[in-house]
């Protein structure tokens, strides 16, 4: 295999609402991947603002680092990375529904309308992804079969669903309180997953270090084997983004 190509980006990039996380600002999740387009191959992105939505943005990468920009605003930057992180064992896609009837954030969700997580989005529109506990670890894992309006252009599941789906369930791996945002998403993307296939989304704690929280996700295929896997920084808040 030769040497992966570097790629240069300079374009306007609008999020919509319906990717939202917050209210009035994107899933972070989804935001990392759209600032990961201006790097080639594995990513570490940090998030420097809430990302906001329906707004002209630009998206300026070289391949090696990308940043996306409101004005003059650093909404978030992305370097060339690596991720050496140990997925725990993936649990079968049944294990995986029964685990999501136990999802927390159907008794209490502080952003309903995550385009992730939120339970109040409808099929077709959110993600739905609803990770609960397994029985028996510390792991959380959800199913999930992306729909037709996921795809990407050539033909299989955009990328930035797929960095969207490795955030909240991460999230959901450290617990509910405290709360936290994102701050920074590493991934590494091995295959992106077929319209309607069968997937499993896990995530775990790593560490804790005074207002940040560690924790780690996996997508994988029915067979368990990994499709994807992220490392997350999350920063504990004293109020949540209205």
């Amino acid at each position: 295999m030769g040497p992966e190509v570097l790629i240069v980006v300079n374009r306007e990039v609008v999020i919509d609402r319906r990717f939202r996380g917050p209210p009035r600002s994107a899933n972070g999740g989804y935001a990392c991947g759209v600032i990961a387009e201006g790097v080639t191959g594995v990513a570490t992105v940090s998030l420097r603002l809430p990302p906001p939505l329906e707004t002209t943005l630009t998206l300026s990468g070289d391949g090696l680092t990308s940043r996306l920009t409101d004005g003059e605003r650093l909404v978030g930057e992305a370097s060339s990375s690596t991720l050496e992180i140990e997925v725990p064992g993936v649990p079968t896609f049944e294990v995986a529904q029964e685990s999501s009837r136990g999802y927390s954030g159907f008794i209490e969700h502080i952003f309903e309308g995550c385009f992730v997580c939120g339970p109040a989005r409808d099929p077709g529109d959110g993600l739905r992804i609803f990770a609960g506990p397994v029985a028996g670890g510390d792991v959380v894992a959800a199913p999930w079969s992306p729909d037709q309006s996921l795809r990407g252009p050539d033909g299989m599941i955009d990328r930035r669903h797929v960095w969207a789906a490795l955030d909240c369930p991460s999230y959901f791996g450290i617990g509910t309180d405290p709360k936290a945002l994102l701050g920074r998403l590493t991934a590494d993307i091995d295959r992106l997953p077929e319209i309607d296939e069968p997937l499993v989304v896990i995530g775990w704690p790593i560490d804790v270090d005074g207002r940040k929280f560690y924790s780690g996700s996996a997508l994988a295929d029915a067979n368990g084997d990994v499709l994807a896997r992220a490392a997350a920084t999350w920063i504990e808040i004293d109020e949540l983004p209205v």
